[in-house]
């Protein structure tokens, strides 16, 4: 089963690109992904820009609204996401545990619905 593995954090800057904090940082990140690639359950993932890069869009009656950044006030900002394709929920448990947010954010792990196709 596919699931999405949805990165939360608090807001605190990152390292700067090129520096020796910024290269550590990511060291454990492409560490964890290559992990969940030689495993066999990497369906894909990227990083996001911050969260007030965003645009909300709604449909209110025939009117299309949008907002500068994201709609929800939250103490945590989706910051990324893997996909990931393991034999059922405890599986995804354990690789969710592994993503180097876990010692400051969260993880939400969602089931991808299979739509006949």
């Amino acid at each position: 089963m596919k699931y999405l593995a949805l990165i939360y954090s608090p807001p605190m800057p990152d390292p700067e690109p090129g520096t020796p904090e910024f290269d550590a940082m990511m060291e454990t990140w492409t560490g964890v992904t290559q992990t969940f690639t030689d495993d066999g359950v990497m369906g894909g993932g990227e990083a996001l820009m911050p969260p007030e890069t965003a645009t909300t869009v709604r449909v209110r009656g025939s009117k299309t609204e949008t907002m500068d950044g994201p709609y929800a006030e939250t103490k945590e900002q989706l910051g990324g996401y893997y996909i990931l394709d393991c034999k059922d929920l405890d599986d995804a448990i354990r690789y969710a545990a592994m993503i180097p947010v876990q010692e400051f954010g969260s993880v939400e792990l969602r089931p991808i619905m299979e739509l006949p196709g």
